[in-house]
């Protein structure tokens, strides 16, 4: 009886195709809530593979290294506001009984450190990497929305000129109106004296 292992390439090739799956999964979970871009610890402690319920327990065990800027509790309006969203189940009729915590870049990194699980230091690299990609985004963003600015100005003054060159070519186009003679003939004024 042989036992065969697997191979190591096909196992890389599975790890790398699960790592380009998460970044891009991870991509997708940062929301912006309080002007800050964070992540739902459900969808942290997905990613760390951890329950949600162990993911918070570790944060309230080490509440010094998560202060109001790494994590916050959402509010019921935020929490009602994102339950529309995502559809998610009633309560009472299962789901959740408290208020979900939202992790800022600084703070899913924390947790990685408070968890100290092997995944959920791999997977901070990618959520570090999900954060910057999105910041980047924004400044491009901003950078394309000042350039539009800056051509909307442009175009204003263009306009104005443009208008009135077109102002110009009309009164070159339109010919003055002519003074006709009148037909027939008059008499030359007779002078007297």
């Amino acid at each position: 009886m042989q036992i065969r292992l697997p191979k190591p390439k096909r196992e890389q090739h599975t790890l790398a195709i699960q790592k380009r799956t998460a970044a891009v999964s991870i991509d997708l979970r940062i929301m912006i809530l309080r002007r800050e871009r964070v992540i739902l610890d459900t969808a942290l402690a997905e990613l760390y593979n951890v329950s949600v319920k162990r993911l918070n327990e570790q944060a309230k065990r080490n509440r010094k290294r998560f202060p109001a800027d790494f994590m916050f509790q959402l509010t019921p309006r935020e929490n009602k506001s994102l339950r529309s969203q995502f559809a998610t189940s009633k309560i009472g009729r299962g789901g959740r009984r408290s208020l979900p915590y939202a992790f800022t870049e600084h703070g899913a990194i924390m947790a990685a450190t408070v968890l100290n699980s092997e995944q959920a230091v791999e997977m901070s690299v990618f959520v570090v990497r999900a954060f910057v990609r999105l910041r980047e985004m924004l400044a491009a963003n901003r950078e394309l929305a000042d350039r539009i600015g800056e051509l909307e100005k442009h175009l204003e003054t263009h306009d104005g000129t443009i208008q009135e060159i077109i102002n110009v070519i009309k009164s070159l186009m339109t010919q003055p109106p002519r003074r006709r003679s009148k037909i027939g003939f008059t008499l030359p004024s007779t002078r007297t004296g």
